[in-house]
Parts: C-alpha cells; sequence; structure tokens
C-alpha cells in the first residue's frame, strides 16, 4: 500500500497511467508476477461487499474514487503478460489511529470483532465469525476478478501478550495451552480461506516472518504445519538478511541459513517453497556486524544464486519503491535492477 500512496487516484485515467508505469517496470525486469496489496486495513482498492473502499483511493476511507483500481489493475497486469496476486492484510483495521474508520469498517460494523494493541486495531483471530468474513472477502475477490492468487502477509497475531485475547480464551473452555490455541484459531483462517480460493481455482499462498521459529512463537503462525499439510499452494517467507549477515558471532538469521531451514521442511505434494528478498535493503543494509554486502550492487543477484542450489527458484522482490524510486541509493538501485534482468531475462 506504500506504492499506492504515491499514485494518483483522482481519475481512472491517471491510475492507469501510473500502474502502466509500474507494470512496465516489471516486465522488463524480468518478473511474472506482480504482488499488489488490495486490502491493507479492512478496507478495500475495490467496491465490495464486506469491506469499504480504502483511504488510499482518495483519502477517506468509505469514499468511492468512482472507477475499480483493481479491475484496471488485472488488466494491465495481463495485458503484459504479468500475473496479478491479491495481497491480503487478513487482520489490520488500523496502525496506530491511521486510517480514520468509516462507519462501514468492520470494526464500526462489529465492534466485538475488534482487539487491540499499542500498535492499532486488529480484527479477532479467535472469532469464527471473523474467519468466516475474512474467506468471504477472498471468495469476493476470487469470483469477481481474474486474479491469479490471493497472497497473506506475515499479520497474524500482532502481540504475545496473554491479555490480548484472554477472555476469548477462558470463554473457549480449549483444554489447550493459550499459546496453541491462537495457533489453532490461526489454521483455521488460513485452511477457509485455501478452501475458499480453491474452489475459483486460485492459487492461494502467504509470507510469514524469515525465522520458523520466530512465527511459531510470536506469531503463531504453524507455516511448518502448512507446508505439510498443503494449507496454502505456497510459502515465501520472508529472508530479509544478506548472506553473510552475522550479529554478535551469531549466523542464524543469515540467508543461507533461514532458507535451508525452510527447505528442509517437509511439503506436501505440489506445495512450492519461494523466498522473499528484501529490496528495501539496497544501500541500508541489513544492520550485520559486516556491512557492505548490500551496497556491492548486486546483492539480489548473488542472493537468486545462493538459493538456486537449494533448490529454491522463485523469490519475490519487497519492495518496488526499493528498486524503481529509490531517491536514496539510485545508482545502486540501478545497479541492482541490471544483474537481475541479466538472469531474468538472460541478457
Amino acid at each position: 500500500y506504500l506504492e499506492w500512496a504515491l499514485l494518483d487516484f483522482s481519475t481512472a485515467d491517471t491510475f492507469r497511467a501510473g500502474c502502466a508505469q509500474m507494470l512496465d517496470n516489471c516486465a522488463d525486469l524480468g518478473l511474472n508476477t506482480v504482488l499488489a496489496q488490495v486490502r491493507p486495513f479492512g478496507d478495500a482498492l475495490y467496491p465490495s461487499d464486506y469491506f469499504p473502499f480504502s483511504h488510499l483511493c482518495t483519502g477517506t476511507q468509505g469514499q468511492d474514487p468512482g472507477f475499480d483500481p483493481l479491475a484496471l489493475l488485472v488488466d494491465a497486469a495481463h495485458a503484459r503478460d504479468l500475473q496479478l496476486e491479491a495481497w491480503v492484510n487478513p487482520y489490520r483495521i488500523q496502525a496506530g489511529q491511521t486510517p480514520a474508520l468509516c462507519g462501514a469498517s468492520p470494526a464500526r460494523l462489529h465492534p466485538d470483532w475488534v482487539r487491540y494493541t499499542d500498535t492499532g486495531a486488529y480484527l479477532d483471530p479467535a472469532s469464527a465469525d471473523v474467519r468466516q468474513y475474512i474467506a468471504d472477502g477472498v471468495g469476493e475477490l476470487c469470483a469477481r476478478y481474474a486474479v491469479d492468487g490471493i497472497h497473506f502477509d506475515d499479520y497474524f497475531y500482532p502481540t504475545t501478550d496473554p491479555a490480548f485475547d484472554a477472555a476469548d480464551y477462558a470463554a473457549s473452555g480449549s483444554t489447550r495451552t493459550q499459546d496453541d490455541w491462537r495457533r489453532e484459531n490461526v489454521n483455521a483462517l488460513m485452511e477457509l480461506c485455501h478452501a475458499a480460493a480453491r474452489r475459483y481455482g486460485v492459487r492461494f499462498g502467504a509470507a510469514p516472518t524469515g525465522d520458523p521459529e520466530q512465527n511459531y512463537t510470536l506469531q503463531y503462525s504453524d507455516a511448518a504445519r502448512w507446508l505439510r499439510q498443503g494449507t496454502v499452494d505456497y510459502l515465501m517467507p520472508q529472508l530479509y538478511w544478506g548472506q553473510e549477515y552475522v550479529k554478535d558471532g551469531d549466523t542464524s538469521h543469515s540467508l543461507a541459513r533461514l532458507a535451508g531451514a525452510w527447505a528442509a521442511l517437509p511439503r506436501a505434494a505440489g506445495v512450492r517453497l519461494y523466498a522473499g528478498l528484501g529490496a528495501y535493503r539496497i544501500g541500508d543494509g541489513d544492520g550485520s556486524d559486516t556491512p557492505g554486502e548490500w551496497s556491492t550492487g548486486h546483492s539480489l543477484a548473488d542472493q537468486l544464486a545462493a538459493l538456486n542450489t537449494l533448490g529454491i527458484d522463485y523469490i519475490g522482490l519487497y519492495r518496488y519503491d526499493s528498486l524503481f524510486n529509490n531517491t536514496a541509493y539510485p545508482t545502486l538501485a540501478a545497479a541492482e535492477q541490471d544483474s537481475v534482468a541479466q538472469i531474468w531475462r538472460g541478457d
């Protein structure tokens, strides 16, 4: 949604022109798929029976921009032989106080569905009604648009604080620990949404955080189970550290260590493993005690080659602006583009 905030939604033509430039750049790089966030805050970049229009369209949540941004985006992507996945943030309603919520927000219509933390407002993962609502929203996307996939990001449980859903847990009567009960709530959501997408022949995947253990313990997302049981059609863990990453002698978050851990997990037949790479690290680095890897102009290409040796042949890049609108490191970003394009396009 950060890219959407910079586009001109004032008319269908201005939006179409902005999308055209972005998609041309993606195609020129050699990408085959674009992940476009269409539901960032319990709202939508398309007319929906479940969610109000996003504030990103007009500045005011719930205000109709007068056209369907997602319909234009799907058509423009397919015209360039790019696949388009609808990227959904399943639970988040607000980050802090942003956006200002309209009367049609699910948080206003169903205040009992919402839980709050220091970081914002979230739909309650423990609610069966919430899970069905999110799954119905996935079905709506698949029924109305020729999307090639549904993509969930890593926003699952927003906190480890037991107080977040203590009342829900007590009312559930569960014999599981609160942690295991939370994981089952997320599993139930993923299973519902996968089924909703597959009814329309649309693939369903997620981008969990890069550390498998932190997924399990901090966000209660049992991604290993999803791979093993085929709850997803693909996973794309966020491997946003470099090959040489080390912190105080610890290399556990280096690309090879994390990628190897994911690659070693059992996968159901047909389930694919991709890797999300941190293009946003270009120039700034990843906080490693051995800096410099992200200032070579070919860090992403080098990572691509390293992942290939592990049998991970597909990657995602986060994010577009880091490569194509990088005002801090324009020369580095251009070099990274060239080095990746040489691999993907065979230049």
